[in-house]
């Protein structure tokens, strides 16, 4: 799960200080294209100006740290959002390009405990979306608002785009079946990097088996990772579904229609 950090923290773990946003400029320009010395507004509220060589030393240092230790969720984020901008405006552009995924869009719907109705949802007959994604929360204990806020986008769509993915990735876990262990983690990036060509989840995918034993090795292998990979294929694009109006429709049904093929016959 991604752990908030405060992202001056981030920056003076990777030897990288003073990339704020001072006010002044109401431009769109990308950090990099701001003459040096100009001052301008954020792009959003918590935005971080980063120049190329920034974006550089952020994703290389981000890349080193994610791949010591997978669970520094915190770093995960960062590379995602310094090496995701050219699979980032293709993810908008299939959103735009369809009918539900623009109306996400335009709406910007976020999937957060003050906008859910924990409750509503629990009360749920079995079975359904909605029921279904509150048992995932309560039998792997997470929630929500772990998910960290985009920072270091310097494009207010695509920081909306990336910040849609991340709410979304607990959802994925609760149709594709998958755990917040290890292997469910994986099998769940592969996936995800199928469907959004994300580096950052390709990298997952890839080097995230490394610290797994050689039975649970063989099973990603042999079982979870072709399935993984045929339904990111066969799948529509996950990001093009309006969740938060599909609570009560049962999973099953959910599933066929997105396209994601039948769970694998195995324990994760």
């Amino acid at each position: 799960m991604l752990r908030a950090k405060h992202p001056r923290r981030i920056l003076d773990s990777l030897g990288i200080i003073g990339a704020r946003c001072q006010l002044c400029h109401s431009g769109h320009e990308s950090a990099a294209e701001i003459p040096m010395g100009e001052k301008y507004y954020p792009l959003y509220p918590g935005h971080i100006p980063t120049n190329l060589l920034q974006k550089g030393l952020l994703s290389a240092g981000s890349a080193c740290m994610a791949l010591y230790n997978p669970y520094r969720h915190d770093m995960v984020a960062v590379l995602g959002e310094t090496t995701g901008s050219f699979a980032l405006r293709k993810l908008w552009q299939r959103m735009k390009d369809d009918t539900e995924g623009y109306r996400i869009l335009q709406e910007r719907p976020r999937i957060r405990l003050s906008t859910l109705d924990i409750a509503g949802l629990q009360a749920l007959p079995d079975g359904t979306f909605g029921r279904e994604y509150v048992r995932f929360l309560d039998d792997n204990g997470v929630s929500p608002d772990t998910r960290l806020a985009a920072r270091f986008v310097d494009d207010e769509e695509l920081a909306y785009v990336i910040q849609r993915y991340r709410e979304v990735h607990d959802l994925m876990h609760t149709l594709l079946g998958m755990p917040t262990n290890m292997l469910g983690e994986i099998t769940v990036k592969w996936f995800e990097a199928v469907q959004t060509g994300l580096p950052m989840c390709i990298l997952g995918a890839m080097f995230g088996p490394v610290r797994l034993n050689t039975r649970k090795l063989k099973l990603l292998v042999t079982e979870l990772v072709p399935w993984a990979v045929r339904s990111g294929n066969s799948a529509r694009c996950f990001l093009n579904f309006y969740y938060e109006e599909r609570w009560e429709q049962p999973v099953e049904s959910l599933r066929n229609e997105m396209g994601i093929l039948p769970l694998p016959a195995v324990k994760v």
